[in-house]
């Protein structure tokens, strides 16, 4: 009992500080994507962090297998190498006796990665929808900043704006600039600006008040000024309604159950693959932990990782596979899981089957 609240305690810490680290590293390029998308006009900034918050469960999904995985490695490679497993050996721990010791908290933590798998994350993703939704509803109106240039209109347009008052609906000393083909330009300056909005279509324009157009060739004085009391242009949504398409990670559990579609059997089948990896990659990775002192702890890491990489990656090939009909939904993720297990079980039986292979050998020098 004392050695498995030891080797318990030791895993869940070393995961928990590993998945840390990667959630951050994770997050960090997350977080780098969506702002660049809020610099681009396509998502307000104050929803940032609350895309990030609705996302984690996705990601958390994914980082605790390899977090758990790697926590083996590094914390038996470390017993390895100071000799505690020698100490264990002789006392009479087997290899299988530590497999089951380790697979109490593998279970932990297949039963937290099923709750993010099975439910959480489908609830951020359906909830991440929901605020991608609502910003596919908002124009490049809502995302002008006073007192700095800003590109709208997919990088197009150019645009100043001096103030911006009455709860982001009016504009103030407003400039726009448009570059048409590679010659002509277009600049308009208004004293005003408000957005309105047509509802027999559906769209949004800017409506500027009282301005002037020029419109020519840069370096020439072939302009055309016109002034205007009132000039509107046309505001498209932020997000085209193709980027962010409802997709199955969106749908419960029971509605992935009750769906006969072979995108929504894929989800399913990889929301059961989630917690069934962290098993088997346990039953993998305490024969890859076990390492000679004089080698280092890190000689195995890299082929450890390698193999881990590839199962996910087969997982995530296998996904697509069923959701585009080239493997059967029957076979599914299934013929990536087999594999890996028997390839788990002989690592773990490797040197049993060394010595039964050789004990003939030795009965017939005998």
């Amino acid at each position: 009992m004392i050695i498995f609240r030891y080797l318990s305690r030791d895993l869940l810490i070393t995961s928990l500080a590993v998945s840390s680290i990667l959630l951050t590293i994770f997050l960090s390029g997350k977080f780098g994507d969506y702002l660049d998308d809020a610099a681009q006009g396509k998502l307000a900034v104050d929803v940032l962090f609350t895309i990030i918050f609705y996302r984690m469960p996705n990601l958390l999904e994914l980082i605790l297998p390899l977090g758990f995985y790697l926590a083996i490695l590094l914390a038996y490679g470390r017993m390895y190498i100071e000799s505690e497993m020698v100490v264990l050996s002789a006392t009479g721990m087997s290899q299988w006796q530590l497999v089951r010791i380790t697979l109490a908290p593998a279970a932990v933590v297949a039963v937290i990665v099923a709750a993010f798998s099975f439910w959480l994350s489908p609830l951020g993703a359906q909830l991440t929808e929901q605020t991608l939704a609502e910003q596919r509803n908002r124009s490049e109106f809502e995302s002008l900043q006073e007192g700095r240039f800003q590109a709208i209109g997919q990088g197009r347009i150019m645009t100043y704006v001096e103030q911006v008052s009455d709860h982001n609906k009016l504009l103030e000393k407003v400039f726009v600039a448009q570059q048409d083909g590679q010659t002509n330009s277009t600049i308009v300056v208004a004293e005003t600006g408000e957005q309105a909005f047509n509802p027999d279509y559906g769209q949004r324009y800017l409506v500027l008040h009282n301005g002037n157009r020029y419109e020519g060739h840069p370096g020439t004085s072939e302009f055309k000024i016109t002034r205007f009391d009132e000039w509107g242009r046309y505001l498209p949504p932020t997000i085209s309604e193709a980027e962010f398409e409802s997709e199955a990670d969106g749908k419960t559990t029971i509605q992935l159950l009750a769906a006969d579609d072979l995108e929504s059997k894929a989800a399913l089948q990889w929301r059961i693959s989630m917690p069934l990896m962290v098993l088997i990659a346990t039953l993998l990775a305490v024969p890859l932990s076990k390492t000679n002192p004089r080698q280092g702890r890190y000689l195995k890491m890299l082929p450890a990782i390698l193999i881990y990489i590839f199962y996910l990656a087969f997982l995530i090939n296998a996904r697509g596979a069923i959701a585009k009909g080239d493997l059967p939904a029957g076979l599914g993720v299934w013929v990536v899981h087999i594999p890996f297990l028997i390839i788990a079980l002989l690592m773990l039986n490797w040197q049993t089957l060394l010595q039964s292979r050789n004990k003939p050998t030795g009965a017939a020098h005998a």
